[in-house]
């Protein structure tokens, strides 16, 4: 993309956060700038930006949170706040508003699909709302992720835990139990495979694949919830 095309994506994202005059581009263009491309055209990354970027995003998630959800404790809005800030969340933010377009990265970050990566655009999220903060002030950064962010997730509580956690939580008011993993690698170092096996009180729940053995744990924990809201629906039909 040509230079001038870039600044005008820049432009079109520095205006989602209501800024109507735009003016210099400097601090934005650094914020889609990767450690990999300074590395072969020079220039400052944006390093010190995303560490900027992630305090001021926490400030506004947890300020959001504090006012939005006035009957949770801090535990409850801890979780939240995760479930808002994590990277795959920031980098399918990302994905959704294109970031690839203006990413400037190395040529050989760029051929192993570093415009997709989670952390690269995860990176730059939190690099940008720290920009959108020095160059514009807190309220566009605030309506920038609140808006462009916060407001295009799920909010239920059942959304907050992934599926390790809301199994734990069925396992143990359901079962007095806790659920047990059984893992086992099947591939090799270049091509690495895991199985995992979950059960709780002698029971087995699900089984899953994975190329980690969290991914794989994930998958047995998902499939569990799976087969247990199945059997729900087939009891409920009997009745």
């Amino acid at each position: 993309m040509s230079g001038e095309a870039r600044r005008r994506r820049l432009r079109a994202l520095v205006r989602l956060a209501g800024v109507k005059v735009v003016g210099d581009l400097d601090t934005v263009e650094r914020a889609f700038t990767h450690e990999s491309f300074v590395k072969e055209h020079g220039g400052e990354s944006n390093e010190r930006l995303e560490f900027l970027g992630d305090s001021v995003l926490g400030f506004i998630t947890a300020s959001w949170l504090f006012e939005r959800f006035p009957g949770d404790d801090e535990g409850a809005l801890t979780v939240r706040k995760a479930r808002i800030v994590n990277d795959p969340q920031l980098a399918q933010t990302g994905r959704r508003l294109d970031f690839a377009a203006v990413l400037a990265i190395g040529a050989g970050m760029r051929n192993a699909g570093g415009t997709d990566n989670t952390s690269i655009l995860a990176d730059a999220f939190e690099a940008f709302v720290a920009a959108l903060f020095l160059r514009y002030g807190i309220e566009p950064a605030r309506r920038f992720v609140e808006g462009e962010h916060i407001a295009q997730l799920d909010h239920a509580a059942e959304s907050l835990l992934d599926a390790k956690s809301r199994l734990q939580h069925w396992a143990q008011e359901h079962l007095g139990a806790t659920p047990v993993y059984k893992d086992e690698s099947r591939g090799t170092p270049q091509k690495p495979s895991f199985s995992s096996v979950v059960s709780a009180g002698k029971k087995k729940l699900g089984s899953g694949e994975g190329l980690s053995k969290k991914a794989a744990q994930q998958a047995a924990a998902t499939a569990a919830l799976q087969n247990l809201e199945t059997r729900k629906v087939r009891e409920t039909q009997k009745h």
